[in-house]
């Protein structure tokens, strides 16, 4: 049986002081990250920020458009959309904390 997958809009903005889920852009989610915008640091540190929110290991995101712009597109492994959503919700509503 293969593993449930969802797809989540995000907004990234690096160079902030810390990497955090900041909450809803549109219809994403908004992520900060510390990481300057150079050789993919910033695209890792917010797989990482996502996956921390999520409360998933970093191997369960992959990023699967946007890889040189600020709006991506992760792919998510092994959470459903509504779980996916409402996890995301609660890190955004606890500063990007899960």
């Amino acid at each position: 049986m293969e593993a449930e997958r969802t797809r989540v809009a995000i907004r990234v903005s690096p160079g902030a002081r810390r990497s955090e889920l900041v909450g809803r852009h549109g219809p994403g989610w908004k992520v900060r990250v510390a990481a300057p915008p150079e050789g993919g640091k910033a695209n890792e540190a917010a797989l990482g920020a996502l996956a921390t929110a999520l409360a998933l290991p970093r191997a369960s995101l992959r990023l699967v458009a946007g890889h040189g712009a600020r709006d991506k597109v992760v792919e998510v492994v092994g959470l459903a959309a509504d779980e996916t959503e409402r996890r995301l919700a609660q890190a955004g509503a606890e500063g990007g904390r899960p």
